[in-house]
């Protein structure tokens, strides 16, 4: 056996595997399980840190709605975990309307400047955008997501719904763990970006667990949102800053293409997965490979080969290699690129896919498949309210902290989503003016019976199509709790071909956290897979469930940030 087999083996061997049935320190008996769910009647919100979570409730009990609770928890995330989200960067959205007893579905995503053209960028030499300085900024489209998002449902006034931001922004709040960690790491890349040390590290230095920061100049751009409106963001002063900023550093975002900018209402598409609707968003988002990986893995008996077995780990990793070789060719902007999604997301297609999956042997390359043409960091949130309206919303960056560009006096820094285009020219998601790029940051949702059960994320890049189908096993296959389905341990495949233009040729890598068997990681090992023990991303995940019997909320929190579920 190979020396570094053996000191795998010996380092895996040393957790304790996921076990049933004995006696743990949780009531279910599940080794892995943190904590309890959070269990409420009338409203119920889950955030990746504590403060936004307690935003959105004060706003619940102040007589708003899951949407103005959504939109407060995200202002007050903007403020304290500026290392996943901000007014700089994108939004996605999926609602449950109880009025039309139907899911919407908001596409807040920013399109790229209108001046910068994919002649420009190779007359430069690039061959992939780079991932900091004024080039990869697109329209950030947070703000217009929060305002659409109010228009259609909101039931409180903006500025009531953006106080607690405003107040922490002005009065400031203790740093947290996880994030002041990827605060340092994200300073480490960007301190010298225009205007980021000015704004995020206080005394030359990012704070600290428990330090103190404020950022006034958010709170007051906060404040003139509240009593201006979008507008006030995307063709007032603010807008000017954004525009005079990013021209005096070299980049190509306009007033004109802030002005331009407007979120859009899009129709979510769904997979049936154990007599359980998945639902994503369409493309340019990745959510479909979600539902790809998830319908190849319906023709497996997950349940009966076990929670983190040999078999139930090989089948999941070369089901999502499968969807990200789709999701590299096909996955763009609709106005600008034909994509399959039914043909991707059909159980057809499906079952041809499944027949290429050999079980004893991992694969090394993978070609996209031919479906019929019938398509980083990040904080992603829950809430939901006793009138039966559930909000799914994710919010992002990007790259942690952007491209390191912040405007003077605003307060926030502005995203690098740029960077994800593909340079080589035509492909689906090759560069153009004012296209929106391929996106990482996708919410979930589930219902049954065409009722909603459940508004779920994961954050974390390309972890969250891979979590999100991890998610659905965990409650359908394996039988856990809200909770217990994020805080099992997670395996996730690294190096699938990319929307950028990479190609996967070595078969890539599995990241497995701790808590799984050494017999299954020797025969992952057996049938070719290249596994790594690691302490990196394995995405962050927060849910909310509506138990219709018993007429309570159910929340749930990533045990691996910050964050908790409150409910009242």
């Amino acid at each position: 056996m190979p020396r570094a087999l053996i000191v795998l083996l010996v380092v895996l061997g040393a957790a304790q595997p996921v076990t049933e049935g004995v006696a743990m320190d949780r009531v279910t008996g599940r080794a892995f399980a943190t904590r309890s769910e959070v269990l409420a009647r009338h409203g119920m919100v889950a955030t990746s840190q504590p403060l936004a979570t307690q935003a959105g409730l004060e706003v619940l009990r102040a007589g708003g709605n899951a949407v103005d609770a959504a939109i407060a928890a995200n202002a007050v995330l903007a403020l304290t975990e500026p290392t996943g989200c901000g007014l700089g960067g994108d939004l996605f959205a999926l609602v449950w309307d109880p009025t039309r007893q139907r899911l919407r579905g908001l596409n807040g995503s920013g399109r790229s400047p209108r001046t910068l053209t994919l002649a420009e960028l190779q007359r430069r030499g690039l061959s992939r955008m780079p991932a900091y300085g004024p080039l990869p900024v697109t329209v950030p489209g947070c703000v217009d997501g929060w305002f659409t998002l109010h228009a259609e449902f909101g039931r409180l006034p903006i500025a009531q719904v953006l106080a607690a931001a405003i107040r922490y922004a002005r009065e400031g709040f203790p740093v947290t763990e996880v994030i002041a960690q990827g605060w340092a790491l994200n300073a480490a890349a960007r301190r010298d970006q225009p205007g980021f040390a000015a704004t995020f590290l206080p005394g030359g230095a990012a704070p600290a667990k428990g330090d103190i920061f404020r950022n006034p100049d958010l709170a007051a751009t906060l404040e003139e949102i509240a009593a201006g409106g979008r507008d006030a963001f995307y063709e007032g002063r603010i807008a000017g800053v954004i525009a005079d900023f990013v021209a005096d550093a070299g980049g190509f975002l306009t007033r004109e293409d802030l002005a331009a900018h407007r979120s859009e209402w899009v129709e979510p598409v769904c997979a049936s997965y154990r007599g359980v609707d998945v639902w994503e968003l369409p493309p340019n988002g990745q959510g479909i490979a979600a539902l790809q990986i998830l319908n190849v893995l319906e023709g497996f008996d997950l349940a009966g080969a076990g929670f983190g077995s040999a078999d139930h780990l090989h089948w999941f990793v070369e089901a999502k290699k499968l969807a990200f070789a789709d999701r590299a060719r096909y996955y763009a902007d609709p106005d600008f690129a034909a994509i399959p999604v039914a043909g991707l997301i059909d159980q057809a297609y499906a079952d041809r896919q499944r027949l290429r999956i050999r079980p004893d042997r991992a694969a090394r390359a993978v070609d996209a498949g031919n479906p019929s043409l019938q398509d980083g960091d990040t904080v992603y949130l829950a809430a939901a309210d006793e009138s039966g309206l559930m909000v799914s919303l994710i919010q992002s960056n990007y790259r942690g902290m952007g491209c390191g560009l912040c405007p003077p006096g605003l307060g926030f820094g502005l995203q690098d989503r740029g960077e994800l285009f593909d340079l080589a020219p035509g492909r689906a998601n090759s560069y153009a003016p004012g296209k929106r790029p391929f996106h990482t940051i996708i919410p979930g949702f589930l219902t049954r019976g065409g009722e909603p059960w459940c508004a779920f994320g994961v954050m974390g890049g390309a972890v969250q199509p891979q979590a999100h189908a991890w998610v659905v096993m965990n409650l359908l296959d394996f039988g856990m709790n809200l909770q217990e389905a994020g805080d099992a341990p997670r395996a996730i495949h690294d190096g699938s071909s990319e929307p950028t233009g990479e190609i996967m040729t070595d078969g890539g890598v599995v990241h497995l956290e701790t808590g799984f068997a050494w017999e299954a990681v020797r025969e992952l090992v057996s049938r070719g897979h290249r596994i790594q023990t690691s302490a990196g991303d394995f995405g962050g995940y927060q849910a909310v469930m509506w138990d219709r019997e018993r007429g309570i909320f159910i929340g749930a929190s990533e045990s691996r940030k910050d964050g908790h579920a409150a409910g009242y």
